[in-house]
């Protein structure tokens, strides 16, 4: 079982920066895909950046050139490195770890706040 933990958020004002981490209880970073999702009220949750095994990174047009997905294999941590940010940014922010035969596992999640 897989366990992920993130951590990080907080209530920040508009143009500032935050770093999520999402620590995962094994070595999973160099056989699982790995991603944040997040989810605002009364809205679905939606992918916010993503990293294949292989390296690849995928973003959602809204945080392009705002928002960087890393990660420390040696740490088991996955990070997401968000600048500039907007008050739509604001929502619940989630960690998933995705293993090779496509199950999914979710971590509990981390409030970001973006407001004056």
């Amino acid at each position: 079982q897989v366990q992920l933990v993130e951590s990080g958020g907080g209530l920040v004002q508009p143009g500032d920066s935050l770093r999520l981490s999402c620590a995962a209880s094994t070595n999973i970073l160099s056989t699982y895909g790995m991603g944040w999702f997040r989810q605002a009220p009364g809205k679905e949750r939606e992918l916010v950046a993503t990293f294949t095994v292989g390296g690849s990174t995928r973003y959602a047009d809204s945080v392009k050139g705002r928002f960087t997905i890393s990660r420390d294999n040696a740490k088991n941590t996955v990070y997401l490195q968000m600048n500039s940010l907007k008050p739509e940014d604001t929502a619940v922010y989630y960690c998933r770890a995705t293993r090779p035969d496509y199950y999914v596992y979710w971590g509990q999640g981390t409030q970001v706040t973006v407001s004056s």
